[in-house]
């Protein structure tokens, strides 16, 4: 297991998250997504700590607070010293029915941070995550009030969570501005057959130097090797996450063209799908953290083992060639224009 800056902070974390919304279930998505009990999610968190994992993941919405409650209770139960372990979590879904039980506002934030805090079991939380973009309330109220939250040593790092980058500059504008803690770090969706991340969110994480964690890096399951053109129908689906929950939306003719390639070099080095999936997210520069969720150590550990693969130029040229993203306005005129440029200097160094 490797480690990894943290955007522009001091801190490092595990290339590896372990995620937990599989903990504790109940109704609607969550039971759909999983529904670990506490002796389950504790041999989960238990495995990922031995295997050098410590980075933890998870949110106030993930089975109505069970999870984060499940995950203190763990870390208490295994007798984890605090040092050892970055917990990260999130605010901005809906939490009660009142209506100011959601958003981004500062009267949910303070809300939502003491209730984090009393559910994990914990003095601090080390990574706060706005969960998503509130068009209600005004990005600089949200960013003064993760401000004060850090001010008064409650949480150590703010982060966002499904942002886009206009977004999140915005709010770097406003942060660096007023001398406000800033945003460092963006956790969002991004897999071989999912790279919409790369148009404008990925040249801003490395332009501002955030860090990225990738969320559902499997595509809900869809990149496991239970999927694929050679699965017939209805085989994959038993017990799949993906036969009940259809997330996220992926161009399943891509993906299965990223399957295809996947499964000839997993083949070929004796591994899984899912690993080589794994590897490759781990070999792109602007990924700092990949979130691993689990229903069983197994799996787990499959994940886990995704960390030894290096894949070679000629392995990373084919999956780049299949998952490649179709050409868009403005990046195909970025691209010819600096293409155009470079050319020109390069003709000017040979004339001097």
């Amino acid at each position: 297991m490797q480690y990894r800056k943290f955007g522009r902070t001091g801190l490092f974390v595990s290339e590896l998250c372990l995620g937990t919304m599989t903990f504790g279930g109940a109704s609607g998505i969550w039971g759909q997504i999983g529904n670990l009990q506490q002796a389950e999610a504790e041999r989960l968190v238990g495995r990922a700590l031995d295997a050098g994992i410590n980075f933890i993941d998870t949110a106030d919405v993930y089975s109505e607070g069970l999870s984060e409650t499940m995950t203190g209770q763990a870390l208490k139960n295994l007798k984890v010293p605090r040092e050892n372990v970055v917990v990260a979590t999130k605010v901005f879904g809906e939490t009660g029915k009142t209506p100011n039980a959601a958003g981004a506002s500062r009267y949910h934030i303070m809300d939502g941070v003491k209730a984090s805090l009393k559910r994990l079991q914990l003095d601090h939380i080390d990574l706060y995550q706005i969960h998503g973009f509130d068009p209600v309330t005004p990005i600089e109220e949200t960013v003064r009030a993760l401000d004060n939250l850090v001010q008064q040593g409650h949480v150590r790092y703010v982060g966002v969570s499904n942002w886009a980058a206009w977004q999140i500059m915005k709010a770097l504008g406003i942060a660096e501005r007023q001398g406000l803690a800033r945003f460092e770090s963006l956790q969002a969706y991004y897999t071989i057959a999912g790279r919409d991340l790369e148009r404008e969110l990925a040249p801003m994480l490395q332009s501002e130097n955030l860090g990225l964690m990738v969320w559902s890096p499997l595509a809900g399951g869809l990149l496991s090797g239970k999927y694929g053109r050679h699965v017939e129908a209805g085989e994959a689906e038993k017990g799949s996450r993906r036969a009940s929950f259809d997330f996220p939306p992926v161009n399943v003719e891509r993906a299965y063209d990223c399957i295809d390639a996947m499964r000839q070099l997993a083949e070929a080095r004796k591994v899984s799908v899912a690993q080589i999936a794994l590897a490759w997210l781990l070999h792109q520069p602007v990924v700092t953290s990949v979130i691993a969720g689990a229903k069983r150590v197994a799996q787990l550990d499959d994940n886990i083992a995704a960390t030894a693969i290096r894949l070679d130029a000629e392995e990373l040229a084919l999956l780049d060639k299949v998952s490649a993203l179709p050409s868009e306005y403005p990046g195909w005129m970025l691209e010819r224009q600096g293409g155009a440029r470079a050319k020109r200097l390069a003709e000017s160094g040979q004339r001097g």
